[in-house]
């Protein structure tokens, strides 16, 4: 039986092997976060976040609760609030005993310290082609940006819950987000689809998109059009959040054809439109619920039961045994 300090780890693995900057590159952020620590001064080693020597990823971590819980039973949704956890302590009461709570989006410190995993964009996007010292300027003043923005934020809010309710409580976002990233761009490759059109067609062979359409949130062509070849293509569906505006001219440079993403905000949908970029938004929340369900997978495959809550399309993978 796993614990939840095992259910997590297995997820943090996964989450490196898929990482789509390299496994390699997942492991040097470890590196230099150590090498940060050792150069610190005495008095300044106390605000060091340790999470960073053994985790790459800031935005994904245990919260609350003892990692030593042995895991028979998981919620897990895309959002996790308050009242979620409410939800699994009123579910014990009732004799159906939740051992962990798994969120995918970031709370507590891994919310704070979102803006910290975005550094990873700049790898990813210079593995796509665009000059370093170009994708480096691009994203420092978005970093900044999206750090303001979460500053503010009661970050603890939902963490007091867990633990005044002695929940254990997780997040699993970028590991989880690299795992859609790679499914994606694995799928793509395999079935080369030669335009737009089929491009969604295939998006809409996988169930979490199928569900979603059918919630009116399915696949959508933001820019281009059906009928415009894909050609060389990106799948931007990790590193945080959204990127900054202003990599879609240097993309467009770079020769990508296509971006597939979660989400896009207006003024990126008008600049990739500028740049004469397909951009096909295959939607949040289920692609979210696809890296999730890739990693919980995992979880039943090792005998854990999934609960899911909090906007989660839960699709087991998982092949059943049957009894002849």
């Amino acid at each position: 039986m796993l614990t939840v300090q095992q259910v997590f780890d297995l997820g943090l693995k996964m989450g490196m092997v898929a990482d789509p900057r390299g496994e390699k590159i997942a492991k040097k952020t470890l590196e230099r976060a150590k090498k940060e620590y050792e150069e610190l001064k005495s008095d300044e080693k106390e605000y060091f976040d340790k999470e960073r020597l053994i985790n790459p990823y800031s935005d994904s971590r245990i919260h609350a609760g003892d990692p030593k819980t042995p895991v028979k039973r998981v919620m897990a949704g895309i959002d996790v609030g308050s009242e979620e956890i409410l939800l699994a302590s009123q579910l014990n009461e009732r004799g159906k005993d939740i051992d962990l709570i798994i969120a995918h989006h970031p709370i507590g410190q891994s919310l704070a310290d979102l803006h910290s995993v975005m550094e990873m964009l700049i790898d990813i996007y210079v593995g796509h082609g665009v000059p370093v010292h170009v994708a480096e300027k691009v994203f420092e003043d978005r970093i900044k940006e999206v750090g303001r923005g979460v500053h503010p934020i009661n970050h603890f809010q939902i963490i007091d819950t867990a633990n005044l309710l002695k929940a254990n409580l997780i997040n699993t976002h970028t590991f989880t987000d690299n795992l859609v990233e790679k499914y994606i761009h694995e799928a793509i490759t395999k079935e080369k689809p030669e335009n737009i059109g089929e491009l969604l067609k295939l998006l809409l062979k996988i169930p979490e998109y199928q569900e979603a359409k059918r919630r009116g949130s399915g696949p959508r062509l933001f820019t281009g059009s059906n009928n415009r070849r894909v050609g060389r293509f990106i799948v931007d569906m990790t590193g945080g959040t959204s990127p900054s505006h202003r990599v879609y001219q240097e993309l467009s440079r770079a020769g990508i054809s296509t971006i597939v993403g979660m989400h896009i905000n207006e003024s990126s949908t008008e600049k990739a439109n500028e740049f004469n970029l397909n951009v096909v938004i295959a939607g949040h929340i289920s692609s979210d619920s696809l890296g999730m369900n890739l990693y919980l997978d995992e979880l039943e495959k090792k005998g854990i039961e999934i609960v899911p809550c909090g906007g989660l399309i839960r699709v087991s993978r998982v092949k059943k045994s049957t009894k002849k």
